[in-house]
């Protein structure tokens, strides 16, 4: 197989490796497509209308132009053509493990289906990411394009969910002097990751949105250096303001689009019909084994059938058994949707927040509601995910430190979260 080029319209002309090509081709991937990126969001925004496969290429793609930097400008890391497509099989594969509509899959759905289940998408990820190799045979092919599939699959599961390092490195797949590879796919340590950098740039194209943060020029000053005796990656100083950007994106993007009130209207409304749906949707897994919607996860041939479609299965079946849930559904088709009564700030008491709301009611009866607490942040809770990052000068390319607040800037805000209740009928 030849390398593939795929037009792309956030990065243009994307080449990929022939094995990432092979692991495109296979069921288990392309299921991707029909997973919508944002969820419910695509009810209010009529333009966000992509889905999990176009953003995990992107995901792959970014991995690759930022390890081929890297490599390029300090071939002392000892960075491998191996360990390049390592790190762009687990963007790659990093979402594999989504449900339908995304998010709403494993913060909503699960969470209420399957009471104190330990389950995350990135678990099902890994999950799936077996399933696949081992479904389509992909072993020899790692072996022909000179991956050693004893080590390499773990370390790709461990690229896709890394743990955070700690007084012992936490992983087997690569040894503790190659711990900036753990920061690519997803950064436990300052969440500045190519997986953000693709969907910061596709969601803000799809959404309608400004987008001031330039992920391209972040990757030309990326450089690793040795903080505390680990290997990180770190950024020029003068790339502090486009980080901040970055940051403050991630804060718009939830403000204007994935909590937008009517969007979370919405996906409650999709989860209440999936939940009234659940044990009335059978889904053939493994040796003839049965799931239903909320147990399908631990089955990946089940799974891999699982996508939005489910939606559309229950809008149109006739079955008595799914008439609560397709009832909810026509409502959306109607945009008859719960109503968002009001948000106020979660500093106050849920006493206060009952008070103010049977003041504003007559008849008020707080079971006819439901409260959600909503968050927004830079990432990093409260706390300013810039004092994670290290900074390097062009007078001391290998000296990284921490840029202090007063040296960025006096307008920089003083709190980084902030959250409401939201009250809906």
């Amino acid at each position: 197989m030849a390398y593939k080029v795929f037009n792309d319209p956030i990065h243009g002309t994307v080449e990929l490796h022939p094995l990432l090509v092979k692991i495109i081709d296979t069921p288990q991937f392309q299921r991707l497509r029909n997973i919508k990126q944002l969820g419910g969001t695509y009810y209010v925004y009529p333009g966000a209308s992509h889905n999990r496969f176009e953003h995990s290429i992107g995901v792959a793609f970014l991995a690759g132009e930022l390890l081929e930097t890297l490599k390029k400008k300090q071939p002392e890391l000892g960075i491998t053509e191996r360990d390049i497509l390592c790190v762009q099989i687990a963007g790659l594969c990093h979402d594999l493990g989504h449900g339908p509509f995304s998010h709403l899959f494993d913060q909503m759905f699960i969470p209420k289906a399957r009471l104190g289940h330990e389950w995350t998408h990135e678990i099902a990820s890994q999950n799936m990411f077996d399933h696949l190799v081992k479904q389509n045979n992909l072993k020899e092919d790692m072996k022909d394009h000179e991956l050693v599939p004893d080590v390499d699959l773990e370390f790709i599961k461990e690229l896709i969910d890394p743990k955070k390092p700690g007084q012992q490195w936490p992983h087997n797949g690569r040894p503790r002097n190659m711990a900036f590879l753990y920061e690519i796919v997803s950064n436990t340590r300052n969440k500045i990751d190519v997986d953000k950098w693709d969907y910061f740039a596709r969601d803000c194209h799809h959404l309608g949105l400004k987008n001031n943060f330039d992920h391209l020029r972040l990757i030309k000053f990326a450089r690793v250096c040795e903080v505390d005796g680990e290997m990180q990656i770190c950024y020029r100083d003068k790339e502090v303001f486009n980080l901040c950007n970055m940051f403050y994106t991630r804060f718009c993007l939830h403000k204007q689009a994935y909590q937008h009130k009517v969007a979370k209207a919405i996906e409650l409304m999709i989860t209440d019909a999936f939940l009234k749906a659940d044990r009335h949707i059978q889904i053939e897994g493994s040796e003839g084994n049965v799931c239903i919607l909320s147990n399908a996860t631990d089955d990946m041939v089940a799974y891999t059938k699982l996508t939005d479609n489910v939606f559309d299965h229950i809008l149109n079946s006739t079955s008595q058994e799914l008439e609560e849930a397709r009832n909810i559904l026509d409502r959306i088709m109607f945009r008859d949707l719960y109503v968002c009564l009001g948000e106020i700030r979660s500093s106050k008491t849920q006493e206060d927040f009952e008070n103010s709301w049977s003041q504003r009611i007559p008849g008020y009866n707080p079971d006819d509601y439901v409260v959600n607490l909503v968050k927004f942040n830079y990432g990093m809770g409260s706390e300013d995910p810039i004092g994670h990052v290290r900074f390097y000068s062009k007078e001391t390319p290998d000296e990284a430190r921490i840029i202090a607040r007063p040296e960025v800037s006096q307008l920089l805000p003083e709190k980084f979260n902030d959250s409401l209740l939201r009250k809906e009928s």
